[in-house]
Parts: C-alpha cells; structure tokens; sequence
C-alpha cells in the first residue's frame, strides 16, 4: 500500500511548496513597499523639522500597521535606513533613502500627517498610501512663490518692531529680507551651497542698511541689520539639535548643531565684508546691539512677535487657518517672557515658561484645526529663538582680543536658552497631550512627546476582529 501512495506526495508537496513560494513572493514585495512607504514618510518630515524621535515613532506606527513587527531603524542627518526580517531563517530585508533637502515646508507635513493618520485608521492599503505621498511631494503649493518672499519681509519688519525701529527701520528691514529672499532663491536654484548663501545674505542686509545710513535717512542701520539677518540665523537648527539630544539621538543632534554653527558663521563672513564696504565707502554703521525691551513696549513687542510668528508661518507654507491661533500664542509667548524677565527672575527662567505655555496650548490648537503641533511650536516660538546670541558669540569668538570671555558667556546664554525653549515646550506637550497605554507601549524607548503623527494608533487585526464581530 505504501508503494501505491508514495508516488503521489512529491506532487502534493511540490504543489504546497509553490503555494508557499508564491506567498512568500506576495510577502516579500509587500514588505519592501512598506518599507519604501516607511522612509518617505520619515524623509519628509525630517525634511520638514521633525525631530528625530517622531520621525522614528512614525515609522514604527506605519510599518507595525502594515504587519511589519519591530523593525530596524536608523536615522542621521542626511540619510534614513530601515530594516526587516520576519524570522532569523529569513533574509533581512534593508532600505536606505538620502535626505537631500531641508526645505521647511508645514503643508506637506501637514499634508503627510493627515496621510499617516488615514493608514492607522486603516481607511488605506500600500498602494493607495504610495500614491497619495507621491501626489503630495510632487505637486506644487497654493501659495505662489512671490508671496512668501513678501511674508519673509514682514516677518523681518515683526523682528525690527520687537526691537524697537520706528517706521523707516520696518520698511528698510522689508524691502531688504524680499531681496535676500529672492537672491537666495536664485543661488539656490544654482545649487551653491548654503554656506554662500548666507554669506552673501548677510552682506546684502549690511549693505542695504549702510545705503540707508548714506542716504541721510534718520534710521539705525544697527537695528535694519539685526532685523534682516534674524531671517538667516539658525536659531531653530540650534533649538532642533537640542530637541534631538534630549530625545536620546545624539548623533543627528551634532549634526545639526554643526549645521548651525557653520551657517551662523557665513553670516559673520557677510556681515564683515558689508561692513568692510561700509568703512571703504565711509559709511559707519556700528557695533550690532539688539533693543531690548521694558513694559512701556510690551504692547509694541508682543504685537511684533505675532508679526514675526505668522509671517515665519506663512513663509514656511503653513496653512491659513493656523496664522493667526500662531500669531495669538506667540504674542502671549512674548507678554509672559518680558514679564516675567522684567521682575529679575531671569531670562532663561522667562523664556523656559513662555514655552511652557506653548507646548501647553500647541497641543489643543493644532488638533481642533487639524495640523501637527510642529507648526505651532517653531512658528510661535520663532521671536524668542536665540539666533542673535549665537550671532554674538561667534563674532567675539572671532574678534579676539579679549573678548573671547564675552563670546563664550554669549554662546552659553544662546545653550541655556535653546535649553529653555527645547525643555518648556517638551514638558507642555507632556502636560496636555494624553498617552494612550498602545501609545506608550511602542513608543516606550522614546523620549519626548510626539509633535509630528497622532498618538493614538489603531491595529488593522482589532478593526477586523471587531468588523466580524459586528
């Protein structure tokens, strides 16, 4: 009897083996578009400023919804890499993707987050989720490019009215970020590299306002400089890399704190050599020294914050519904920092309590208007960045001359204050921002609240369980 069944189970289990090759050949490739999905997700918000943790839990939350158990991931500066495998039997699977530009840009993020937000309701497969991220990096804005040199300029005018720059200072300030603006553009279409950019937008805010001066308009070309080089410091790169560090991702953390150091230190070459065709043509600007304000100007400070704020929003494409809740948060930012700095409790304990107040506040606006509370929080803690102690620093770092002792004090008020925005917006997102117990089980290992992709996550496997029960 066994030679009369022998000769039919080859068959069979040569029929089996293909069913299951044939599996496997389904599951690999839904896998590897998974993985792909994965990482254009993560190089688009990390384009865009996320940081590196939610950048991480994002993808965590996208492949865990499409099966992918516990994958691999790596992130730094420049590139993402994520890796899977099913059992130690099997092959790992690994995908790299190279972040090759940092352009801010809050509507795709926003677009992105809703997309995120539809896969782990399950509303879309793969497929469906590759063609709607697709769409939306190559698709164009609303917003035409002329408009956001022109919100650029009224985010400089904001900076120079914080400042206290009467109306020749706002409109100077204006007409020389627009130019900045569309020189960069330019450049940048040429692909020359950032360094040069700034370089060359310092130079050009230096020597507009050194024209200015020449012209014998009553203005203070100090002020004019410091509201347009504002819009080239990298006060938020800084701020980030802390984010970064905080959050347990060190490298990425260097990483952007190297990218703002060098891109503070094209602005000094710039400003140098502006103020070296000032002296040439016997123009004399002076030392740059930011106004500070007191309580007659709070009113015109925090109505410059707003300014500054909605326009850096605007600039940055963030949607129109969210200008001005953006505007409103940063001005009561500013009234509570200069309140509280103005009763000698210190200006890092002001500013780390202001941003308190926005992570607190972030959290409930961006989720009644449907954008993630990354775009509050940069936009409305943009007036109190510590750009301009960066900028101090290093340029007395670079002078020499007994003033090393100055420029360090300055890079360390820049630390503790980047330290005081970073920690005050994290623990108000902590304060508001319920995490659910499956929030808390995948994102355990992560430090920091998520500012970017929801928290709470739905399983496909509990959605049909509960549709077959139904």
């Amino acid at each position: 009897m066994s030679n009369l069944t022998l000769p039919g189970r080859p068959c069979e289990l040569a029929r089996a083996r293909g069913r299951c090759q044939a599996r496997a050949v389904v599951d690999v490739r839904e896998a590897n578009l998974t993985l792909d999905l994965c990482l254009r997700l993560g190089e688009v918000l990390l384009s865009s400023g996320a940081g590196a943790a939610d950048v991480v839990a994002t993808m965590m939350s996208v492949s865990r919804q499409y099966g992918l158990r516990s994958p691999d991931i790596d992130i730094t500066f420049t590139s993402l890499s994520m890796s899977y495998v099913h059992t130690p039997e099997d092959s790992p699977l690994t995908h790299t993707r190279q972040v090759n530009q940092r352009t801010i840009d809050y509507e795709h993020l926003t677009q992105v987050d809703h997309l995120v937000r539809d896969v782990l309701a399950d509303r879309v497969d793969v497929g469906d989720a590759r063609s709607a991220l697709a769409r939306i990096t190559s698709s164009g804005h609303v917003t035409p490019r002329w408009a956001v040199s022109i919100g650029w300029g009224l985010m400089c005018s904001g900076i120079g009215l914080m400042l206290g720059g009467d109306l020749w200072v706002v409109a100077i300030a204006f007409v020389a970020a627009v130019v900045i603006d569309r020189m960069q553009l330019t450049m940048s279409r040429r692909r020359l590299p950032y360094f040069y950019q700034q370089v060359a937008g310092g130079a050009v805010a230096t020597v507009i306002a050194a024209a200015a001066r020449a012209t014998g308009l009553d203005v203070d070309p100090s002020l004019v400089v410091t509201a347009n080089i504002v819009m080239l410091l990298a006060g938020i790169g800084f701020m980030g890399a802390l984010q970064d560090a905080l959050s347990g991702f060190y490298v990425t953390a260097g990483a952007r704190l190297t990218e703002a150091v060098l891109a503070t230190a094209g602005i000094i070459a710039g400003v140098s050599g502006g103020l070296s065709v000032a002296a040439v043509a016997g123009v004399e600007i002076g030392r740059l020294d930011p106004g500070a304000g007191d309580l007659k100007g709070l009113g015109v400070m925090a109505a410059g914050g707003a300014l500054a704020a909605a326009a850096f929003a605007f600039a940055s494409y963030a949607p129109k519904r969210i200008l001005l809740p953006i505007g409103l948060i940063a001005a009561a930012a500013m009234v509570i920092s200069q309140t509280i700095a103005l009763q000698m409790l210190g200006n890092v304990w002001s500013v780390a309590l202001a941003a308190f107040f926005v992570g607190l506040v972030s959290y409930t606006v961006s989720a009644r208007l449907r954008v993630p509370p990354l775009v509050v929080v940069v936009s409305a803690v943009v007036p109190m960045l510590p750009g301009l102690s960066i900028y101090r620093g290093l340029a007395l770092l670079a002078e020499g001359d007994g003033t090393t002792s100055r420029g360090l004090l300055a890079m360390i008020t820049a630390a503790s204050i980047a330290i005081a925005l970073s920690s005050g917006v994290i623990l108000g997102e902590y304060v508001a921002q319920p995490l659910k117990r499956e929030a808390r089980r995948l994102e355990g290992r992560l430090s920091g609240p998520r500012l970017v992709g929801p928290v709470r996550m739905h399983s496909s496997r509990r959605s049909r369980r509960t549709s077959a029960d139904a």
